[in-house]
C-alpha cells in the first residue's frame, strides 16, 4: 500500500467528478431503495433494475410487502437473482419489522439490525437518502480500486472500510461511492489507466509504467 499520497487532498478530484451522482439502482422511493439494495447483493444492478419493476407493481410499499405470508409469493419476481430464496426471507423479515415506509430507519445501527443488510448496504441507503455518512461504502468495485490506488489494502471489506475512515475526514467519506463509480467506468478488472484522473497518484499505474 502506498504511503506517499496525501489522500485528504489526492482524493478530491475523484469526489468532485462523482459528487451527487445517483447510485445505478433505479429506485423511486426509500422503500424501493432498501428493497433493491437487499436483492442486489451478488447480483448486477442491471438485473435488479429489470426485475424490480414487476415486484413493485405487486408490492408498491412496505405495508403491502409486510402482508406477504410466505416467501414463495415473492419467488416469481426474484427468479434469476442470485440467492433469491434467502433474499425473499430477508425482505419479508424487514417488512414485518418496519411495517410501513415511514418506519424505515435511517441510522447505520438500526439498518444493520435488519435482515440482509450489512454495513455496505446500510452505507448505500444512507447516502442515497441524503443522510450524513456513518461509514464508507466498500463494494466489490472499491475492493478492486482502493488497493490499486494504494489508499487501502486487504480482502476484508470491514478492515478496508476502517483504513479508509482513518485516512479520510468524514466530509470525504463519499469517496467509497466515488471509487465504486470509477471501478464501474474506468478501473475495471482490465483498467483503462491512461484516461483515469487518478493515475498520477495511483500506485498500480505508477508501478506499471
Amino acid at each position: 500500500m502506498s504511503t506517499k499520497a496525501n489522500w485528504r487532498v489526492a482524493i478530491r478530484p475523484l469526489l468532485k467528478k462523482y459528487k451527487g451522482k445517483k447510485h445505478p439502482l433505479e429506485y423511486g422511493s426509500l422503500y424501493q431503495l432498501i428493497v433493491m439494495v437487499v436483492i442486489s447483493a451478488q447480483s448486477t444492478d442491471k438485473l435488479v433494475n429489470e426485475r424490480a419493476h414487476e415486484l413493485f407493481k405487486a408490492f408498491p410499499d412496505m405495508s403491502a410487502l409486510s402482508k406477504v405470508t410466505s416467501r414463495e409469493q415473492l419467488f416469481p419476481y426474484l427468479q434469476g437473482i442470485r440467492n433469491f430464496a434467502h433474499k425473499a426471507d430477508w425482505l419479508i423479515g424487514i417488512a414485518r419489522e418496519v411495517r410501513k415506509d415511514a418506519g424505515i430507519p435511517l441510522t447505520l445501527d438500526k439498518l444493520t439490525a435488519l435482515p440482509g443488510i450489512g454495513r455496505k448496504s446500510a452505507n448505500v441507503i444512507l447516502r442515497e437518502a441524503g443522510r450524513p455518512p456513518e461509514g464508507i461504502i466498500v463494494d466489490l468495485h472499491v475492493m478492486r480500486v482502493a488497493p490499486r490506488l494504494g489508499i487501502a489494502d486487504g480482502k476484508d471489506p470491514k478492515k478496508m472500510e476502517e483504513q479508509l475512515m482513518e485516512k479520510l475526514p468524514k466530509a470525504e467519506w463519499d469517496a467509497g461511492m466515488a471509487m465504486s463509480f470509477l471501478g464501474r467506468e474506468i478501473c475495471k478488472p482490465k483498467p483503462e489507466c491512461p484516461r483515469c484522473l487518478m493515475n498520477r497518484v495511483c500506485t498500480f499505474y505508477q508501478e506499471s509504467k
